[in-house]
């Protein structure tokens, strides 16, 4: 008698949401460990930075430079000045909010739909979910995987931490990222002897630091600068984060 042949069962819809499952529980779990290393360890470099080494440098469109200027400095060891004038020019709302300011994007949404002008309505906390964690660009996709990693970093790292990687990741020039290379490139000096118009100034260049330049601050950033410094004493000066740090504590 011929031996019949058992046949294995095809692919099925089965297999494939078993798959697809596995797939979001295995992406979840790398993505909260990441953000968990991350809240003890520094990132010793972000996308953004690895994007920015292969760019030309503004000053000659022909030659490109990999050198990155990037030293993590710790929040105790900045002047508070710092993160007072980021606060008082990017987000005010920092220290009250959940990752979001949901006013602040439907008026950047609105906006966009209703002029040629591009303006951002981030957060603080979702600058650094995007310049930590992702690529830079345009999409929903983009966008709705940093909403995830913001509130991953808000429930896992807190504000004190967000606002001590902020400071050190963000671009301030060309191949120039983080306060500690921006004050020894722009003041030389340290971070921790920055006074109110020298963190204004470089607050006042985050929304473009190419176009801004710290060392050949134009008229406008001039005008930012002084916007900065006003909202800083609006918000009760450097009082205001040593409230907030010993309340943190």
């Amino acid at each position: 008698m011929a031996k019949t042949q058992s046949s294995s069962p095809g692919f099925t819809w089965a297999h494939a949401r078993r798959l697809f499952l596995k797939l979001c529980i295995t992406l979840f779990l790398v993505s909260v460990l990441w953000v968990l290393a991350y809240r003890w360890l520094d990132p010793p470099v972000t996308l953004h930075m690895l994007s920015k080494r292969s760019e030309p440098s503004p000053s000659s469109r022909t030659q490109t430079t990999d050198q990155i200027r990037y030293q993590f400095v710790e929040l105790e060891e900045m002047s508070m000045q710092l993160p007072l004038a980021v606060i008082a020019s990017e987000d005010q709302l920092f220290l009250t909010h959940k990752g979001f300011d949901f006013d602040a994007i439907v008026k950047a949404f609105q906006t966009n739909m209703s002029s040629k002008k591009t303006v951002g309505g981030s957060t603080i906390s979702q600058q650094v979910a995007k310049n930590v964690f992702l690529w830079h660009g345009r999409s929903y996709l983009r966008k709705a995987v940093e909403m995830y990693f913001t509130f991953l970093i808000e429930v896992l790292w807190g504000k004190e931490r967000i606002m001590e990687v902020y400071l050190n990741i963000a671009e301030m020039g060309d191949h120039v990222f983080g306060v500690q290379a921006a004050c020894r490139a722009y003041y030389k000096t340290t971070p921790d002897k920055v006074g109110r118009q020298q963190a204004a100034l470089l607050a006042a260049s985050l929304p473009n630091p190419i176009r801004y330049s710290v060392a050949n601050p134009n008229g406008y950033m001039l005008r930012n600068r002084r916007r900065i410094v006003r909202n800083m004493s609006r918000l009760g000066g450097t009082e205001y984060i040593q409230k907030w740090l010993q309340w943190k504590k």
